[in-house]
């Protein structure tokens, strides 16, 4: 079994690795800017009656997001296997990621909620189709040993993808209210007007234009699957398949520990990115420069974690970076909730309340950034080290199986951790109390993840030179 991923990793070249990795570059503007600190903000803060209702309604949009993810990933992760070829159904999920995006251009203040939430639920299921097919290419184009450090390099790009969609978004877009300008100094680009949210709404159809643009390599570049199964056979033999699979892991307890953690852990990760932006826009209302500027800020350390996550995964493994990264992103979610204007530590670290002008001018702001870098410098290690954890445990040929799953346990309880800050942000009126139900998923994760062994499975040949399934332990 290594023999034949160590051939598929050197018949795979340079530009084929680099086009597959330029794939996190194309898809991370729209979790950075559209989820995270533009648009999603500007749903809350202007588009919302109030900051709670709103929190309240982008919480259960992203539980509606993940049912139906988690609903439907195993079927298209068989299904890939099945069919050989991912790249189809990339270019599918395209269609649809690139016309809901387009759409948020016309989510003006007094429009309603209704369609940019509906918008943004296409658009987050599309991306996270997509991420599925993308994920289980790589063990057919790298060598196990050189998984943790592509993949923390590839989603390192990504994270610098976004953040200079972000950066043209704060200096040429994103204007001032009081004054109009942008961080420039100068008019916004194209006459975009703040009052109208404009500069807030352009993002759709940028991030759209960009994810098009930049997946292009991938297809003309990487080399995909063999020939498979024609689809309507593909059907029935992936959906029978996801059967047989469930039954595996009962032999691989490794494998079903870690998807366990992981569900339970990503929860926790997926409510930070969602909602951290929204969070510092009802707190501090931000707008959408300094949001914008924040996001930078988190950026720019986060392309820092994940190219210094990939040399510390190549030297002590996939696990060892979760781990470390769960606890740092469970300090700083314990930081983020626990400050307010005047105060940080829930009250035992009292702070001046006084407004020194300019941007983040209070010292709350300024703990919440501190707090924040935390989640930047763990964020993308976090999620990079665990796709490389799986791709060192299963096979090539099982890989669109097992990251169908993965993506399941990333979605199959993703409603909880967005409802129950819904929850407890509508029963309580403290977006603060709500938020801090992330810890405990962060929590729960890394209590389960510590024993769970790495690689969680190591898969053996059998006589006829395949791999197969270890019977037990």
């Amino acid at each position: 079994m290594r023999d034949r991923e160590e051939s598929a990793g050197r018949r795979t070249g340079r530009l084929g690795i680099w086009g597959w990795m330029l794939f996190d570059w194309a898809a991370q503007p729209f979790f950075t800017v559209i989820t995270t600190f533009i648009f999603g903000p500007y749903l809350v803060s202007r588009l919302a009656a109030d900051p709670v209702s709103g929190q309240a309604a982008w919480s259960y949009t992203l539980t509606i997001s993940g049912i139906v993810i988690a609903l439907f990933s195993p079927v298209l992760g068989s299904l890939a296997d099945a069919t050989g070829r991912r790249k189809p159904w990339i270019g599918l999920f395209a269609v649809v990621q690139v016309g809901a995006l387009w759409a948020l251009w016309y989510a003006a203040p007094g429009t309603g909620l209704l369609m940019p939430l509906a918008m943004m639920v296409l658009a987050t299921i599309a991306a996270e189709f997509s991420i599925v097919f993308n994920d289980s290419m790589m063990p057919r184009l790298v060598k196990p040993e050189e998984a943790g450090r592509i993949s923390n390099l590839a989603w390192g790009l990504g994270y610098l993808g976004g953040m200079v969609v972000l950066i043209g978004v704060v200096l040429l877009l994103a204007a001032n209210p009081d004054t109009g300008k942008t961080a420039l100094g100068i008019a916004p680009l194209f006459g975009l007007s703040a009052a109208e949210g404009e500069d807030a709404r352009i993002t759709g159809p940028i991030s759209a234009v960009w994810y098009l643009v930049f997946i292009l390599p991938m297809f003309l570049f990487t080399p995909d699957g063999g020939r498979g199964l024609p689809i309507r056979q593909a059907v029935r033999s992936g959906l029978l398949s996801i059967g047989a699979t469930l039954g595996e892991l009962k032999a691989r307890p490794g494998i079903l520990r870690f998807l366990i953690a992981r569900m339970i852990y990503q929860d926790g990760v997926n409510g930070l990115l969602a909602l951290g932006g929204t969070f510092a826009a009802g707190m501090f209302a931000w707008q959408t420069m300094e949001l914008g500027i924040y996001g930078i800020i988190l950026n720019v350390v986060a392309i820092g974690g994940c190219f210094w996550a990939s040399r510390l995964d190549g030297r002590f493994g996939s696990k060892a970076v979760v781990v470390a990264s769960l606890i740092c992103l469970t300090v700083a979610t314990f930081g983020i909730v626990s400050t307010a204007p005047g105060y940080t530590l829930f009250g035992l670290l009292p702070l001046p309340a006084d407004d020194s002008g300019g941007l983040f001018g209070t010292a709350a702001e300024k703990a919440y950034i501190v707090y924040g870098l935390l989640v930047g410098l763990a964020f993308g290690p976090v999620q990079a080290s665990a796709r490389s954890y799986l791709a060192r445990s299963v096979a090539p040929d099982e890989a669109g199986r097992y990251f169908g799953l993965y993506a399941l346990t990333g979605r199959a309880t993703s409603f909880a951790a967005p409802l129950s800050v819904g929850l407890v942000t509508s029963a309580t009126g403290s977006a603060a109390l709500g938020m801090g139900t992330l810890v405990l998923f962060l929590l729960g994760g890394l209590v389960l993840l510590l024993p769970t062994p790495y690689p969680a499975d190591q898969p053996r040949r059998s006589a006829a030179g395949s791999a197969t399934a270890p019977l037990g332990r």
